[in-house]
């Protein structure tokens, strides 16, 4: 795999920042990297659960929760188009003074190692830009 991973302290509890992460349909109002954000079940975010995402730049995909467990602060989920396996992960620290959260995407399959190298500076810039808007809504 091959991909783009960047950490922020943010000073809020780990609750808030995960409880701003678990509302993904709400990530266009924080962060100009959604467009829009539609969960495609009902109830609870869980393992399996979709969402579909469009981003600017970018074809809409379908996002589907590999691992959650807000006990490690672990949110996980994965896109898959002809060839290429996205993987984007959420960690959520606890710290004296709140919160580290680490973001990273990911890219195999295939086609992986192109694709990321195709879109790794959009990606890159996507991630970074998430990570300090996640701090500012927190933070907030």
């Amino acid at each position: 795999m091959n991909g783009f991973r960047t950490t922020i302290d943010i000073e809020a509890l780990p609750a808030r920042v995960w409880a701003i992460l678990m509302d993904v349909e709400g990530w266009p109002r924080w962060t100009p990297t959604v467009i829009s954000a539609r969960r495609l079940e009902p109830g609870p975010m869980s393992p399996g659960c979709r969402t579909r995402m469009k981003q600017p730049k970018l074809p809409p995909v379908i996002w589907q929760v590999t691992e959650l467990d807000e006990s490690r602060g672990l949110f996980t989920w994965v896109s898959r188009s002809p060839g290429v396996i996205v993987t984007a992960r959420h960690l959520l620290q606890p710290m004296p003074m709140g919160t580290r959260a680490t973001l990273s995407i990911d890219f195999g399959g295939v086609l992986g190692l192109l694709t990321g190298r195709w879109f790794g500076n959009l990606n890159r810039e996507y991630v970074t830009t998430e990570s300090l808007r996640l701090k500012a809504i927190s933070e907030g």
